[in-house]
């Protein structure tokens, strides 16, 4: 069955503020709650990031593009502090920042019109429409949040249980849109 345009942008809409507050947020804030303040800022390697620097990252992005590129709010990202800090930012900060920048991202979010997701404009230096910027930013929110469960699963060695199949026990599936693969 064929959607129209404005319906396909509903469902679009939706699917990114799904992703965002209900899928990998919660994510993130099950690793970082099994995580001790030290390891939330350890670095495999001197040129990698820690989780840390990863939550920093993912303030600092949908910041720049969400709310700032698609709502309007003044751009004062310092891109390059996300990665040089080394903490510890305590969690409940790291925490704090990112569930607000997630909140307000999904305000603007859930106010783009189609036309908002057809018009360009220029974030980070690339000229974009509205609807690949929101698709940037939640295909980038998910990377980062894989290696945020990858470094806690090294870490804690152990099945996070992040994954739940139709059919598992107990099984959450109101928040589920897609299978997984």
């Amino acid at each position: 069955m064929k959607q129209s345009a404005p319906a396909c942008a509903g469902e679009v809409v939706a699917y990114a503020r799904h992703s965002l507050a209900r899928h990998h947020l919660p994510r993130i804030e099950r690793c970082l709650a099994m995580l001790s303040e030290k390891e939330i800022w350890w670095r495999p390697h001197p040129t990698s990031n820690s989780i840390g620097n990863l939550v920093l990252h993912l303030s600092g992005n949908v910041r720049q593009w969400i709310l700032s590129g698609l709502g309007g709010a003044p751009d004062h990202r310092q891109r390059d502090k996300e990665f040089a800090e080394s903490g510890p930012i305590p969690r409940r900060k790291l925490l704090s920042e990112l569930r607000s920048t997630v909140t307000q991202a999904c305000r603007v979010i859930e106010r783009l019109t189609p036309g908002a997701l057809k018009r360009e404009r220029t974030i980070q230096g690339f000229r974009v429409t509205g609807l690949r910027a929101l698709l940037h930013v939640t295909e980038h929110f998910a990377h980062h949040s894989g290696q945020i469960i990858l470094v806690t699963k090294l870490l804690k060695q152990r099945d996070l249980r992040l994954t739940h199949l139709p059919g598992d026990k107990k099984t959450k599936t109101r928040h589920r849109i897609l299978p997984a693969l």
